[in-house]
């Protein structure tokens, strides 16, 4: 049975977003008409502003569907349509968001500070109402002059656009750059049979057009390399097409570890909803996905659990 909340997020997560799109534009449309002279040119800076965010906004929330018929190519191989239509869309609706979160936040501060100076000045009014002479040494604490306010203001805002940076070396660089990192851990009452025991965690996958089937497969060729013991998937396997799912599971199949290959899910499988399908997948892959359970790893007849002595 829908719940209220189940009815209210939707409605304040669209709230958000608009807001964040009436914040943003407003920017960039202040930022043009410092550059374009006249009425009209400032009038056809707006159409252009509104009408590119309108057509990325309908270009992706449109249903689109292959012309070849293979959805799930289509959601995990980078096609013209995602560098062109898919990728400026998520980098500016990720750093709207973001963006504005950081904005409220500055403003929050910036009127919580003008709060208390506001309050200073009234108590300190008062008190030299009560007193012939001011007080030597008195602290003076004015209202910020209109051109003060103005750069602070102006700095808010470009520090609340290191998002759109911060996305786009995501965007650009960060997807691509694959690095191996390891940590050793200590267990002081680990058995000894599992002494140098090797895990190799992959996790957060998204497979998608921004993390395609070809990257996938380097990450297990990578994987399989390091002969790990074990092996760990954490979750998020899928971005938000459901039907890439059969893809995922057939790339990670290729791992292997002598102690199997283990996982567990993600928000993303909630999200889609696969929880049950992709864990039937994996199964059937001889992958094990743990859902609120756990199994016990054997090496020379011990458990991995901790002696209890």
């Amino acid at each position: 049975m829908e719940t209220l909340s189940d009815r209210l997020i939707p409605i304040a997560a669209l709230l958000i977003i608009i807001a964040s799109q009436l914040f943003w534009l407003r920017r960039l449309i202040d930022l043009g008409e410092r550059f374009i002279p006249g009425r009209w040119g400032r009038a056809g800076l707006k159409v252009v502003v509104v009408a590119t965010c309108l057509f990325f906004f309908a270009g992706n929330l449109v249903p689109w569907h292959s012309t070849s018929g293979n959805s799930t190519h289509a959601s995990t191989t980078l096609t013209l349509r995602s560098v062109l239509l898919v990728a400026p869309f998520c980098w500016w609706v990720v750093g709207s968001l973001v963006g504005l979160l950081l904005a409220m936040i500055f403003r929050t501060v910036d009127r919580a500070a003008s709060g208390a100076a506001w309050l200073y000045r009234k108590a300190r009014d008062a008190a030299a109402a009560r007193i012939a002479t001011p007080t030597p040494g008195a602290i003076a604490l004015d209202a910020p002059s209109p051109a003060r306010r103005r750069f602070l203001e102006q700095t808010a805002i470009a520090l609340s656009a290191t998002p759109f940076v911060a996305s786009a070396y995501g965007l650009l660089y960060g997807r691509l750059d694959i690095e191996v990192t390891r940590q050793r851990i200590s267990l002081a009452r680990l058995p000894k049979a599992f002494e140098g025991f090797r895990i190799v965690q992959l996790s957060d996958i998204h497979i998608s057009p921004f993390m395609t089937g070809d990257q996938v497969r380097g990450c297990v060729t990578i994987a399989n390399g390091l002969k790990a013991d074990l092996v760990a998937l954490t979750g998020d396997f899928l971005a938000y097409n459901p039907e890439a799912q059969g893809e995922v599971v057939h790339i990670l199949a290729g791992l292997r570890a002598p102690y199997g290959v283990f996982g567990c899910l993600g928000n993303h499988e909630y999200m889609t909803e696969t929880e049950e399908s992709i864990t039937r997948l994996f199964a059937s892959e001889q992958i094990r996905i743990l859902r609120q359970e756990r199994v016990p790893i054997q090496s020379h007849g011990r458990n991995a659990e901790p002696d209890r002595r």
